[in-house]
Order: C-alpha cells, then sequence, then structure tokens
C-alpha cells in the first residue's frame, strides 16, 4: 500500500522496532515496510510520545539493558494490554521474553537471524490473526481501506458458525478469496474445502458433478464417481456463479439443503450430507426472482448471511498494497516483480478496473513480464490504462542525465532556465516524484545500494528512505546493510 494509506491501516496495528544496530534496524525495518506494515525505529522520545500510537507490536534485538527492556515493555503496555513481541532469538533479552512462566510467552515469535523473509512473513500472519481475533496462520483479504476492513471483520464474525453466505460483487472482487477466509477462519478448517461454478458446467452435468454418479447411469459414466458434496463432506461447498444455474437444478439443489440428503444419478442409496453452503453469484439475484430465472426460496436459504464485495473502484487506495502482494506471488513463482512510475500510479487510479482485483493481478504479472528490469511508466501501460499521463512523465534516465551535466554543487538540483513549462502544463506533483524517484536511484547507484549510505547522501533518515523505497517500489534496487 501507499506511505499514506499505510498510515491510516497500520494506526491499528504499529510496530515498534528496539535495535541498537544499525544494519539490523534496516533489515527488520527494510522487511516489515515490504510486507505492508509501517514499523518506527525506537529513540528516547517514542515513548514521550507514546500516548500519540497505539502500539500493537514491538520487535526487540540487540538491547542489552534488562531493566531498560521491562520499562519500556511496561510503559507501552500501559495503552496496549496484549502487546505483541517479535525478538531476535539472540537477543540479550530472548531467554527471560521466551521462558514459559512469562507474561510474554504466549505472544512471541522469535526471529532467526540473517533474516528469513518467509519466516517473518509466518510470524506476522500469527500477529494479524491474534491482532483481529482469528486463526493463527490465516491471512486477511488484502487492503487497508474501510471497505476492505469492513470485509474482513464480516469473514471473522460469520466464520464460527454453520450459516449459509451469499457473497455478491462484480466479476474480480475476490469472491472466491472472501470464501475461502471464511472456511479457513471456521472450526471446519481442517476439513476439505471444494469449489465449483455452475456456470461453466452445462446442465446437463451439473447434477453430476454435485452429487456423483453410479456406474453405468448415463453414456460415459464408466465408473462410479464421488460429487463435489461427498467430496466437501465435513468441510465447506463453495458453489460459485449460482446466479447461472439452471431453475430444475435449483429445484434439486433446494431440496438437499432442506433435507441434508441425496443420491447419487442413477443410485438408489442415501447419502447424507455434512457441508456448510457459501454461495457467490455477480448477478442481481433479486430482480432474476421478479423475472422468473431464480427460486425465492433458493435465495433466502442461501442468503442467510450476505456478503457484498466492493468493486476495485471503491477502495482504489487499496492499489499500492494490492500490487506489492501480486509481485509477492510472482516472485514465489520466480517471476521478477513490476516497479510502477508515480505517474503510472496516477494513470491506474484514474482507470475505471471493469475487470476489478482479477484484471489488476492480469496487469502486474503482465508488466512483469514485459518490465523485468525497468520502472513501469505511464507510458508504458497499455493504451487503456493510460489516461493523461503517457506524455507527461520524464523518464528516469534522461532525469539522471540532466543531473549529471551540471557541476557537482548543483547535483541535487535542476536550473530553472533548464526548465520549461510545456504548453500544455504539467503534472507538479508526478513531475517532483519523478525528481524524487531520479536522486534516489542517483544516491543508491552511487553507493552501490547501500540504504543507510544512500541516506546519508540525501540528507534523510534511514527510515524515511527506507519508507520512500516502498513508496516508489524501489527496494529491488536497495540493500538494508
Amino acid at each position: 500500500m501507499g506511505f499514506g494509506s499505510e498510515l491510516r491501516t497500520m494506526q491499528k496495528s504499529n510496530i515498534l522496532v528496539i535495535e541498537p544496530d544499525e544494519a539490523r534496524a534496516d533489515n527488520i525495518i527494510w522487511a516489515l515496510i515490504f510486507l505492508g506494515y509501517y514499523p518506527q525505529l525506537w529513540n528516547a522520545s517514542v515513548l514521550a510520545d507514546s500516548a500519540a500510537h497505539d502500539w500493537r507490536a514491538v520487535y526487540i534485538g540487540g538491547l542489552d539493558d534488562e531493566e531498560a527492556c521491562r520499562g519500556i515493555l511496561e510503559s507501552l503496555e500501559e495503552r496496549s494490554k496484549q502487546l505483541l513481541l517479535l525478538v531476535a532469538a539472540d537477543s540479550p533479552q530472548a531467554t527471560w521474553l521466551a521462558a514459559t512462566d512469562s507474561a510474554y510467552a504466549g505472544r512471541l515469535e522469535l526471529l532467526e537471524f540473517p533474516l528469513r523473509y518467509e519466516r517473518l512473513a509466518e510470524a506476522m500472519r500469527g500477529l494479524h490473526a491474534r491482532l483481529s481475533g482469528g486463526i493463527p496462520g490465516i491471512q486477511r483479504l488484502v487492503g487497508g481501506s474501510a471497505a476492505m476492513a469492513r470485509v474482513n471483520a464480516l469473514i471473522q464474525q460469520v466464520a464460527p458458525f454453520d450459516s449459509s453466505v451469499l457473497v455478491l460483487g462484480d466479476s474480480g472482487t475476490g469472491k472466491e478469496m472472501v470464501a475461502r477466509g471464511i472456511h479457513d477462519c471456521s472450526p471446519r478448517r481442517d476439513k476439505p474445502f471444494v469449489a465449483i461454478n455452475c456456470g461453466a458446467i452445462p446442465a446437463e452435468l451439473l447434477e453430476s458433478e454435485l452429487f456423483g454418479h453410479e456406474k453405468g447411469s448415463f453414456t460415459g459414466a464408466i465408473s462410479a464417481r464421488k460429487g463435489r458434496f461427498e467430496m466437501a463432506e465435513g468441510g465447506t461447498l463453495f458453489l460459485d456463479e449460482i446466479g447461472d444455474m439452471s431453475l430444475p437444478m435449483q429445484v434439486k439443489l433446494l431440496r438437499v439443503l432442506q433435507e441434508r440428503m441425496y443420491e447419487r444419478v442413477g443410485g438408489n442409496r442415501t447419502l447424507r450430507s455434512n457441508v456448510r453452503i457459501i454461495a457467490a453469484t455477480h448477478r442481481n439475484l433479486e430482480r432474476a426472482i421478479v423475472e422468473g430465472r431464480f427460486r425465492e426460496d433458493l435465495y433466502y436459504r442461501l442468503s442467510v448471511f450476505p456478503l457484498e464485495m466492493p468493486s476495485l473502484r471503491q477502495h482504489l487506495e487499496d492499489l499500492p498494497e494490492l500490487i506489492t502482494e501480486f509481485n509477492q506471488r510472482l516472485l514465489r513463482r520466480g517471476l521478477g516483480g513490476a516497479r510502477f512510475s508515480g505517474g503510472a500510479m496516477q494513470a491506474l487510479r484514474q482507470y475505471g478496473w471493469p475487470g476489478n482485483v482479477r484484471e489488476l493481478s492480469n496487469l502486474v504479472e503482465r508488466m512483469a513480464i514485459l518490465y523485468p528490469q525497468s520502472e513501469v511508466r505511464a507510458s508504458d501501460l497499455p493504451e487503456k490504462y493510460r489516461g493523461a499521463h503517457a506524455g507527461e512523465e520524464v523518464g528516469s534516465g534522461s532525469l539522471l542525465a540532466m543531473m549529471d551535466a551540471h557541476p557537482p554543487a548543483l547535483a541535487g538540483a535542476v536550473l530553472e532556465t533548464d526548465m520549461l513549462l510545456p504548453e500544455g502544463g504539467v503534472d507538479l506533483k508526478d513531475h517532483l516524484a519523478d525528481i524524487e524517484v531520479g536522486l534516489i536511484r542517483q544516491a543508491l547507484d552511487n553507493t552501490d545500494g547501500v540504504v543507510a549510505h544512500a541516506a546519508k547522501l540525501l540528507r534523510m533518515q534511514r527510515t524515511t528512505l527506507v519508507e520512500k523505497l516502498r513508496k516508489y517500489g524501489l527496494q529491488s534496487g536497495a540493500t538494508a546493510h
């Protein structure tokens, strides 16, 4: 997520980093920001200003003074009664903090160094679950906006119960992710989660897909086969695109939901069903009922707990965080991520996103393939995404060339006579962002990507530079040393 969005999101889960070792401090802060958190490095003034924060977690590294450590934790817990701890395994404080009789033992994660991204991500997933009252290890839906916070809260509320859920929303908004989230947070999480797209299977085959069939029950049935209800026994059955189901099939489904019993196609043995039903559709079912295309009794059976997914255009502040999530998935597949410039991000914010989050995911993968080693500018985007930004962005290469043309004393500035306002004007915010990106890149190039050294050249705090690297998607060119 963008830096402003990070601030809003992490008002609920700020992380304080206590680490006197500068290299390790850079390492943990960079990694936390890369994961979408908003850490703050501890100093003497932090506790005095703690009333302005709502600390939810603290990282403790090479702090030698046990008495000081106890004092800091006690002060923080005056406001945060369930403070969660990330502790370096070789920290002088690890022994007493992790002891079985310690008040922190049940809410502590040890981190080995050199730090592994996967281990930190796993620890933070557990942290999120504890903060939200969920199940350890369960990942919440990505997004820090109010719209996504509401969706996550509703998932947590309905998950413990067996009530049927109807997930509504446009195509590509993540309805199956919601269904999986409900299952993963429910008492059925150790049983199967089985999904079926009711609109992708011909009506004459859907009954067999749902309930199974016996050998010889129809042409091509050369052996008996379990249906999705049987596969999902004890777990959750997700009926996607339920609005596309034929009326005759709706009647058969309603009977199973009412009686909790069914027979395989061509069979006469009654099977009992113990599954939780989650259905989803992008269609307006109430209108379909009026038009005679959907049964009203089935609708009320399915929509005990309706949950509506917002379209991406309703939570555009989540764009940076979603892009980061998709980049991480690409990295796990062995692909490089896509880095978007300030102008490109502005263009994406002004696009309508009819395909929603799925469309964004596809775009990120496409850009990662086309521009694996360079930043994606507005002019690099497919035409429909560019808006009015394609011709206004100054490339970082030409910017660096301009800076290199000036004497060293002017390396941080561009002469007024060199900058002519285009006839059509310019987006000053994007233009200044491009200048900032160019200077940051030059500082990283001159210091071989070492963040601490680059920060000194730019006369800023390491943490400020790390935040800007995250904001502009420049992490891949930097190291935490």
